[in-house]
């Protein structure tokens, strides 16, 4: 019932786009720092459809249960970490846009955390830079690529990620949240690379489903009391 999960290491980390990324946009600036005061556990793969299906019986049967499962809105994956605390005893959540991040790059600064650079190797992704379909064109089960420096797999692709954020227009202390869309972020398997990278952030509305899109979950790493 519980998805498989790692300790994310207390630290500090860079946070948003770098100058010697020719693919930062304002969204991502300015550059700042991520603080992480106290580890925390996350799932090590976004949400499979095995993993959902244990929440809800109905649906997604006609799929791979290794693969993520998508088209779940926002509010379905705060449910199902709703129900992830209620069975468990310890409190789930959705990771914040900086938990997210922080995890994503594993230590590193560099737009991914595989370097300057990612291939078709290290990420599902579709498209090359150029516009040629490169990748395989659709989901794949989690864990086909090697995990990052904090042991997490498919954070740059595969399927873009809900997190608990509101969204703000850029980085500066006068950005003002809108409650009317959340934060997803990693990119996925039918984007170009530049939307894979560490710091990429993208809005949509809390009601969306796609089938691109899923989410991976965060606990505490003490029990709820």
């Amino acid at each position: 019932m519980i998805p498989a999960c790692i300790e994310i290491p207390a630290g500090r980390s860079v946070r948003g786009g770098g100058p010697d990324d020719k693919f930062v946009n304002a969204t991502e600036l300015p550059r700042g720092e991520i603080v992480i005061d106290q580890p925390f556990r996350m799932s090590i793969c976004p949400i499979t459809v095995e993993d959902w299906q244990a929440w809800k019986q109905n649906g997604r049967g006609d799929c791979n249960p290794e693969l993520p499962v998508t088209r779940v809105s926002w509010f379905d994956a705060v449910g199902y970490c709703e129900w992830l605390t209620e069975k468990s005893g310890k409190i789930w959540r959705l990771p914040t846009e900086s938990e997210w991040e922080y995890a994503c790059r594993g230590g590193t600064e560099t737009p991914f955390h595989t370097g300057m650079m990612i291939e078709t190797a290290q990420a599902n992704f579709l498209y090359s830079e150029d516009g040629r379909r490169v990748g395989p064109g659709q989901l794949l089960p989690v864990g086909c690529y090697d995990a990052n420096p904090f042991g997490l797999h498919d954070m740059h692709g595969n399927v873009s990620e809900w997190t608990a954020d509101n969204w703000r227009s850029n980085w500066s202390d006068e950005a003002v949240g809108d409650d009317t869309r959340r934060v997803v972020r990693g990119g996925a398997w039918d984007y170009l690379p530049r939307m894979l990278r560490s710091s990429w952030r993208d809005a949509l509305r809390p009601e969306t489903r796609r089938d691109n899109l899923g989410f991976r979950v965060v606990t505490e790493c003490r029990c709820a009391h």
